[in-house]
């Protein structure tokens, strides 16, 4: 998750779409330009068996001068090793 939210602060959209499992993976990823991140809360993660988990974030951030927030909860499926993100749930 933590390396999810560094890629959007870097604009690295290759490395999102790298750490997206395939079944839900869009063919491609547009980040907006001009978004400035202002920092990640972890507020919840569990796992729920061998290879899947759950992560609840909140992500704040700034777009032209306004203030936004991004609450989650996230799934994950590890394969191979790797974790990847499947999908996830937005929360008011």
């Amino acid at each position: 998750m933590r390396s999810r939210y560094s890629a959007f602060v870097h604009g690295q959209a290759d490395y999102l779409l790298a750490t997206w499992h395939p079944s839900t993976r869009p063919a491609t990823l547009e980040l907006e330009p001009g978004v400035k991140w202002l920092g990640l809360e972890v507020r919840r993660h569990r796992r729920l068996d061998e290879t899947r988990a759950e992560v609840e974030f909140v992500a704040r951030s700034r777009l032209a001068g306004r203030g936004q927030r991004l609450h989650e909860t996230s799934r994950f499926v590890q394969e191979d090793g790797r974790w990847y993100y499947v999908d996830g749930d937005l929360s008011p």
